[in-house]
């Protein structure tokens, strides 16, 4: 071979290599991104929603998605104790948010920052205002609106029927049937204590609860909530459960509070039967005061820490995006928190996110540490039994609010 022949031989292999190393599609190229991710949500949908990213950013990386599972009311605690075995994306609610920030666990969201703002009604609203701190975005929203309200069965109750709780035991007593509700959880007893006035929340730093339900010098005292309790527990037409489905099913159970995510499963039990309000109101000291609420919003953050913060903050912002808070809802039923999404005609046609609509003017965002949920607990599956003990309800009382309140 010529000297001309090796030379053009010789540069036409430099320009191929040259192309196929620096060509978008080389796989000697492609980044290599593996992920962790704790599913706090619907596990098939997560792996749908990874299997899709992984699909779309093909060309760009080799990415290996793997899901795993952490209590979420620990998430910080064992982030603190496994430093090194943290997931890179982080599911959580909104009373999560305080613990994680003030670990400094959570990356700031940079890459679109101005545009997930916009989607999710902008800088002032609830939702953006809860995860920015100094000026920073630390997640994206995928839900908002996590609360709850009352379904009920038209075969059996009317619209008016359903804005006394008095009203609807009285009727469900007469047809030997339940209205249900869970008080084994805080989160929903709270909607007694809330809507007589009294409060259970994080302080600002969210280290500990201030709470007052047992407060013997506002209009409605402690005692006087609890009472209302124990006489709704006393009914016939009461049950404390904290599965409802079933009881619908075989007719028992014709009202509970709940939330979105039993409107599908409900929808086919009930068909056009179904109907969803706001909570009704309760008699206290003789009173009538409208039940309250807990309410929140879900986020996906990275973890500070993380080995592949480029390719875990395009992952927080593909789980959060439009189109999967709209698939989001078809699978949870839970209300995107896109403004967007939730014009979207599927979303709008559930009575369960105008229900939604209307008891979120008489709730607040949930924002409680985990010395919450025990000592509630306690004291709502107690109420719920009818103080088989006989104790003193202030004395319980105290002892709740003691346990609620502790200090780290």
């Amino acid at each position: 071979m010529n000297i001309k022949k090796i030379l053009a031989f010789s540069c036409a292999a430099a320009c191929l290599f040259s192309m196929t190393a620096c060509g978008k599609n080389s796989k000697k190229n492609r980044e290599k991104v593996t992920l962790n991710i704790w599913k706090m949500e619907d596990e098939a949908f997560l792996q749908q929603m990874a299997d899709d990213f992984v699909e779309h950013y093909k060309d760009d990386a080799d990415i290996e998605i793997i899901l795993g599972n952490k209590p979420e009311h620990s998430m910080t605690e064992y982030i603190k104790e496994n430093p090194d075995d943290s997931a890179d994306i982080l599911y959580f609610a909104d009373d999560q948010l305080d613990q994680l920030y003030n670990a400094g666990y959570l990356l700031p969201i940079t890459e679109d920052r101005d545009k997930i703002i916009a989607d999710n009604g902008g800088r002032y609203t609830d939702i953006i205002s809860c995860v920015v701190r100094e000026r920073k975005l630390f997640a994206c929203p995928i839900t908002a609106g996590n609360g709850y309200f009352l379904y009920y069965n038209a075969k059996y109750l009317s619209d008016k029927d359903v804005e006394s709780l008095d009203k609807i035991l009285e009727v469900a007593e007469k047809n030997n049937k339940y209205f249900a509700m869970d008080w084994s959880s805080g989160w929903y007893t709270y909607s007694f204590f809330g809507g007589a006035g009294l409060k259970a929340e994080a302080n600002p730093g969210g280290t500990y609860n201030d709470c007052n339900w047992n407060a013997t010098d506002t209009q409605y005292k402690g005692v006087d909530v609890a009472q209302a309790m124990l006489d709704i527990s006393s009914s016939k037409g009461f049950k404390s459960i904290d599965s409802f489905i079933d009881g619908a099913t075989d007719d028992s159970i014709i009202a509970f509070v709940s939330g979105q995510w039993d409107y599908e499963s409900l929808s086919a039990v009930w068909g056009d039967d179904l109907r969803a309000t706001k909570l009704p109101t309760f008699t206290v000291n003789g009173d009538q005061v409208q039940m309250s609420g807990f309410m929140g919003y879900k986020y996906v953050g990275v973890y500070s820490e993380t080995s592949s913060p480029e390719w875990a903050v395009k992952f927080a912002e593909w789980v959060s995006n439009y189109d999967n808070q709209v698939a989001r809802f078809g699978v949870t039923g839970e209300c995107p928190s896109n403004i967007e999404a939730m014009k979207d005609d599927t979303v709008q046609s559930s009575p369960a996110v105008v229900a939604l609509a209307e008891q979120s003017a008489y709730s607040i965002r949930q924002n409680v540490t985990d010395a919450y949920w025990t000592p509630t607990s306690l004291l709502g599956s107690t109420l719920a039994a009818g103080n088989p003990d006989k104790r003193d309800l202030q004395v319980l009382l105290d002892e709740a609010v003691k346990d609620i309140t502790v200090k780290p």
